[in-house]
């Protein structure tokens, strides 16, 4: 999706240049994502914000409470997990989650971000070892920093200073992109901002936004309902605030960072722990098109919000799904090296075993344990025979024209060896 925010005047010009430059690197459409514009519409839509009943949201609350039951029952689950694990190990999850989390919320918007940069800058925060990973830029560090102060902060209020600082750390230049913007205040363009597709001459218009005069109003109501005690379960909460938010779309850019920067926020005071360990945003972005397409029948709907809720809420279970696996995953790791505390490996071999520990993609050959491990053959061949020897690896049944090779891990627990799995089903 390309982002841009430009003038009436501009727009003509603009769209067919950003379109030329789309079609010289994908054969798909490219959409724009709102826009200063004032374009016609075929027909008298009325917007969710423009209801004499907004926003007094609503919602089929036995089909809610089902979902919202089994995204419970995954957050102690993996809380469960977690309170197992130990500082340094804990610590890492975190690392990974909120590293993606940063990099996914970004790139949902187009802005493809450093992934080692982010991990430095969120291990520095951590107080991790940083070592081998780059240095953070300034941009860099700054977007993290916002990321941050919401997880870690989460109890305080939301206030406009706090988003203003939030804004302004997005875009320290004052531009997105070649556009200059206002950045640390709400839009005011007299113009609409409208969400548009398609080709010029035939664009569609998605949804159209409160008007800049309305937004201070608009934000003030909001900022109360999010720092006040509605007696509502906090994730549920959460979704809510993620739609408001994003459906005001307070600035000129940014929204939608900033739309899953709350959500983070909120979701820290739900899971009632100090750090993420999933990542909302790494499961938005695996689904956008699903997402603007729920987005946008909620936002051109009624106060019924039943769909969007159902929607979040399945979002945050595979999340907390995935982190499951990833956390399992740890933890197996863990066992594996508790158990071979003892055996002697030289730093190849360590090497490999953790990449096969981690989820080495596709089978291993000597070839690859070679070109790895930076070795010659005849030296990963010696790697290998020795851990066969030692029962950590094994010669693995599938078929091929090479050897492939398997590690074994042994379940204490069931006192067992063989591809350790640790499944967890979404209910």
């Amino acid at each position: 999706m390309c982002l841009s925010l430009v003038k009436e005047r501009d727009v003509g010009v603009f769209s067919a240049l950003l379109r030329g430059i789309c079609q010289l690197f994908t054969a798909n459409a490219c959409e724009f994502e709102y826009l200063f514009v004032n374009l016609p519409q075929k027909s008298k839509i009325m917007y969710i914000w423009q209801r004499e009943d907004w926003p007094q949201f609503r919602w089929n609350k036995d089909s809610v409470n089902v979902r919202l039951s089994s995204v419970c029952y995954a957050q102690g689950r993996l809380a469960g997990k977690l309170g197992a694990l130990g500082f340094y190990v804990s610590s890492n999850a975190t690392l990974n989650a909120m590293a993606d989390d940063v990099v996914a919320s970004s790139e949902i918007e187009g802005v493809v971000l450093n992934r080692e940069e982010v991990r430095s800058s969120v291990a520095r925060h951590l107080g991790l070892e940083t070592e081998g990973l780059p240095v953070a830029s300034h941009y860099i560090e700054g977007i993290v920093e916002v990321m941050m102060d919401a997880v870690r902060n989460a109890g305080e209020p939301l206030t406009t200073e706090r988003l203003f600082g939030w804004h302004a750390a997005l875009f320290p230049t004052g531009r997105s992109g070649a556009w200059k913007i206002v950045v640390a205040d709400w839009r005011q363009s007299t113009e609409a901002m409208q969400v548009v597709s398609g080709p010029m001459g035939k664009e569609r218009v998605h949804f159209q936004a409160p008007d800049s005069k309305d937004v201070p109003r608009l934000m003030d109501d909001f900022l109360r309902w999010v720092n006040g005690d509605q007696q509502l379960d906090p994730v549920i909460k959460a979704a809510i605030a993620h739609l408001w938010f994003v459906t005001i779309h307070p600035f000129e850019d940014g929204n939608g960072r900033l739309t899953r920067t709350i959500t983070d926020m909120l979701m820290t005071r739900a899971d009632q722990m100090p750090h993420r360990f999933y990542s909302v945003s790494a499961e938005i972005l695996q689904r956008r098109n699903q997402y603007y397409d729920v987005l946008e029948s909620t936002q051109n709907g009624n106060m019924d919000i039943t769909d969007w809720l159902m929607w979040f809420l399945d979002t945050v279970g595979r999340a907390i799904e995935n982190a499951d696996g990833k956390v399992s995953a740890i933890m197996d790791k863990t066992r594996f090296w508790d158990a071979n505390e003892q055996m002697e490996m030289n730093d190849r071999q360590r090497k490999l075993v953790n990449r096969l520990l981690d989820g080495f993609e596709g089978k291993l050959t000597s070839s690859k344990w070679a070109k790895i491990a930076k070795c010659s053959s005849d030296t990963a061949l010696r790697d290998i025979q020795d851990l066969i020897q030692k029962g950590i690896l094994r010669k693995s049944d599938a078929g091929g024209r090479s050897t492939n090779y398997e590690l074994i891990v042994k379940d204490v627990a069931n006192d067992r060896e063989g591809c350790q799995t640790s499944p967890f089903t979404y209910i």
